[in-house]
């Protein structure tokens, strides 16, 4: 068995913070929590990737713990709850991370697909929402990061499901946002474009047409989420804050080609 070791605290942004992040084993979910914790908050990390989940966990020391969580499964998330709160006395931050993808032309995207994206994507984030809230009210002020993604500013075609799935978590958000800011409790959506993580394995990331001409890093987005953890962003809610290389900015010229463009130009 691995010995456990403890995350060393680099800052001071977040300290007192306990934040429960979903999609906590990998990816963007555990660099948010290895930032988190560097920055002085606990977390409870919740997943349904037992084995790896439990590993980040172990790897942050007494300032982090893993649960199983399905975010389908309100019991599951009560349990989240009730653990951030008996570990660390109280909840201000969640962060509603866990999302799949999936794909398919509309002719044959199925319904098991269409339920499915939108039980962990949409769902999740209002079972959450709905089963935290007492608690970030009694934390407040408290955070609601909700993950959506550059597929819920524009469309995408052959990702009918994801597409509205992300723009449904949007909307979501600003709901909540105007509902539950008298209570001290913010509300706002992170929008990523393509990023480094075990979803976009496989896939054809060419990112020609983005202003950077390359993806994120899970670390890029985590700075982002603990910004809008911290009490940075107290006149912050309902926004929707995008990292996405500047996707959404426009279509960007091919290198390559704009050197073309340049030459053909100089010779006229």
């Amino acid at each position: 068995m691995t010995p456990q070791t403890t995350a060393k605290t680099i800052g001071t942004r977040l300290q007192g913070k306990v934040a429960l992040i979903t999609g906590g084993a990998r990816g963007m979910g555990a660099a948010y929590a290895r930032a988190m914790v560097a920055e002085g908050a606990s977390v409870v990390l919740g997943d349904v990737l037992d084995h790896e989940g439990r590993a980040v966990a172990d790897s942050l020391g007494e300032a982090a713990t893993y649960l199983h969580l399905d975010v389908t499964d309100r019991g599951d998330w009560a349990s989240a709850v009730a653990t951030a709160i008996d570990l660390y006395g109280h909840l201000d931050v969640l962060v509603n991370n866990a999302g799949i993808v999936n794909f398919g032309a509309i002719d044959d995207y199925t319904q098991d697909q269409w339920n499915e994206i939108l039980a962990i994507n949409v769902t999740g984030c209002f079972n959450g929402i709905s089963v935290a809230v007492h608690a970030l009210r009694a934390g407040a002020p408290s955070s609601i990061i909700n993950i959506s993604s550059t597929a819920g500013l524009k469309g995408y075609g052959g990702l009918t499901g994801y597409t509205t799935s992300k723009f449904a978590v949007r909307g979501l958000t600003k709901a909540i946002a105007l509902e539950l800011a008298r209570d001290g409790v913010r509300c706002n959506s992170v929008h990523p474009g393509a990023v480094a993580t075990p979803m976009i394995d496989g896939i054809d990331a060419n990112q020609n047409h983005v202003a950077m001409h390359r993806v994120g890093t899970p670390e890029e987005l985590a700075n982002l989420v603990v910004f809008l953890a911290s009490d940075e962003s107290s006149f912050s809610t309902g926004a929707e804050f995008v990292a996405d290389g500047g996707e959404t900015a426009g279509l960007a010229a091919d290198l390559l080609s704009f050197g073309a463009l340049q030459d053909i130009e100089a010779s006229q």
